[in-house]
């Protein structure tokens, strides 16, 4: 069934490729908070998932996807898999909007929450995989990483590192553990503990932004 990945990942270099030459094309289509909220331009929260910054950008997404999509795919089924990647693209971009409301010209594009979500799914239904980090020469456990990965994109949104899109990432990532969880919850027999140490952090984060 891996011609799914293959089909999402040619999907996604052409769409790309065309925002790369065709500018207007790329506006159209990104995510914009104002075009969303005010304008009701409600594509821009799927199309954006399908475009790139450049070829960089495509690359590390699109190999991501190619390294831990099959996993998920043989463990999910087809149709899972299609819930799990582009319902964590959506919501990772209904956080990206939520946390960014008030700034109407935030824009964001990529596949990284749709990405994410899969990453995600893949530790908790192989919870005792281990991941290669370059440049780290050892393997990681997959539930550490996942800590750390929730970690990172938490501190990144509070101080807006590096201008990488974290709420992306974190919600389009704890997406893909919930959608997982909805669609085969015998997995919370062997997950729960590596389910609750990713969940909390982003419970007490979104504590914390409403209180803001």
């Amino acid at each position: 069934m891996n011609y799914i990945i293959y089909a999402l990942i040619g999907i996604t270099a052409l769409i790309s490729y065309k925002g790369f030459n065709d500018r207007n094309f790329f506006e159209k289509y990104m995510l914009r908070v104002g075009s969303i909220i005010n304008g009701k331009e409600y594509i821009r929260m799927i199309s954006s998932g399908f475009l790139h910054a450049d070829w960089m950008h495509l690359f590390f997404n699109m190999f991501t996807l190619y390294f831990f999509g099959p996993e998920v795919l043989y463990f999910a089924g087809l149709g899972n898999f299609l819930l799990i990647y582009l319902g964590s693209l959506l919501f990772g971009n209904i956080i990206s909007i939520y946390f960014n409301r008030t700034n109407w010209m935030y824009s964001a594009i990529g596949a990284s929450g749709a990405v994410s979500g899969v990453i995600f799914s893949a530790i908790i239904l192989y919870p005792s995989m281990s991941l290669y980090i370059i440049p780290i020469p050892f393997p990681i456990p997959g539930w550490l990483f996942g800590i750390g990965y929730v970690a990172y994109s938490i501190y990144g949104m509070k101080n807006t590192q590096g201008n990488i899109g974290h709420s992306a990432h974190l919600g389009g990532g704890i997406s893909g553990i919930l959608i997982t969880l909805l669609l085969m919850p015998e997995v919370l027999v062997n997950s729960w503990l590596t389910i609750l140490l990713i969940l909390v952090p982003f419970v007490i984060l979104l504590i914390i932004e409403r209180k803001r």
